[in-house]
């Protein structure tokens, strides 16, 4: 069964919240064509037809070789704004209200973008995008799990100097593999995120079993999990998470490009909601995975059997999610709610 006109067209109108979202990851066939025709010495192909092609993964190991590769293509503090701006943008064009895009700035600073320059460059974007597009922006920044503790050590670093920390920095949270990168070693560096007054968002259960979600709760203080795709497999840990209210990021699309699941049939979204889990949806890395926020939200709609008025609960539950002030959640609900009301019945 697929979705109604209607509902696709309520959807695309439909005032969001973005929560599990990244940065490079956001980037579309257009600006990573321009900014891999800037740099010719990237592997990654300026014409757009090969773009497709190189953005098919065999597996999750090759989806972050590919991610990576991507990465390597934003080199200046302009190729930062220019990117960050663009992907407010096309967020605006989905009417997303709020979104916290994750970040990692490691990958940046390694490279030799000055790190002055890269907050600069992020925070202009985002006051300039919501300015022109009333899509209000936060940050998450992430360590790249892949890169080890050094990494760890200099994401929190940038993240807690008060003479750097941006404005819109509002979480910290750890992304790349986890095959063969254990979640309680991150510890020390989530204390001190936590400390300074960041949220915490791992990433967790993607790949791994339900333990790596049990190990970010535990260890890393988890108040959202990214993903969290195999909780399904622990009925006391889907119990523990919708006990204490902890909300699972999830992105469809992007766990079936990757192989984390099979095909959406099988995609435990509505084992979530049936344990009484609180889910928000995503796009994770949207033109990587020939996808947007509004395609989310139709495939869950199919796979949770939702008309309108379920799926604006859905947009909700992102909302309140999110780490948006209570005032800026008030309106965007209100909003939502005025858009749902609006809409003719049939």
């Amino acid at each position: 069964m697929s979705e109604s006109p209607s509902l696709q067209s309520f959807i695309a109108g439909l005032p969001k919240a973005e929560l599990h979202v990244h940065h490079v990851g956001s980037a579309s066939p257009r600006i990573v064509s321009e900014l891999a025709a800037r740099h010719p010495d990237s592997k990654v192909p300026a014409d757009l037809e090969k773009l497709t092609e190189f953005f098919t993964f065999k597996d999750f190991a090759h989806f972050i070789q590919v991610y990576l590769s991507v990465v390597d293509l934003i080199r200046t503090p302009e190729d930062v704004r220019l990117l960050t701006f663009e992907v407010a943008r096309d967020m605006a064009r989905q009417n997303v209200r709020y979104a916290e895009l994750t970040i990692t700035p490691f990958s940046s600073t390694r490279r030799g973008i000055d790190e002055r320059a890269f907050m600069d460059a992020i925070e202009d974007a985002r006051k300039a995008a919501e300015s022109e597009f009333g899509t209000v922006l936060r940050w998450c920044f992430d360590i790249p799990g892949e890169a080890g503790l050094e990494s760890a050590e200099e994401t929190v670093r940038l993240a807690t100097d008060d003479a750097l920390r941006p404005e819109g920095l509002v979480s910290f949270g750890l992304g790349g593999p986890e095959i063969g990168v254990p979640r309680p070693q991150f510890k020390p560096y989530f204390d001190r995120a936590v400390a300074a007054g960041l949220h915490s968002v791992p990433h967790a259960g993607e790949t791994t079993g339900p333990e790596t979600v049990w190990d970010a709760l535990r260890d890393l203080r988890a108040e959202r999990i990214g993903h969290g795709t195999t909780s399904a497999q622990d009925p006391k840990l889907l119990a523990h998470l919708a006990e204490h209210g902890i909300p699972l990021e999830v992105c469809p699309t992007s766990n079936i490009a990757t192989r984390a699941v099979r095909t959406l049939d099988e995609h435990p979204l509505k084992q979530f909601v049936d344990a009484g889990v609180t889910v928000t949806i995503n796009s994770d890395d949207p033109p990587m995975f020939a996808t947007d926020l509004n395609t989310e939200y139709a495939v869950a709609a199919r796979l949770l059997g939702l008309d309108e008025r379920g799926v604006a609960d859905l947009a909700k539950n992102a909302v309140r999610a999110s780490f948006l002030d209570d005032a800026g959640k008030d309106r965007i609900a209100t909003e939502i709610d005025a858009y749902t009301e609006s809409w003719p019945t049939t």
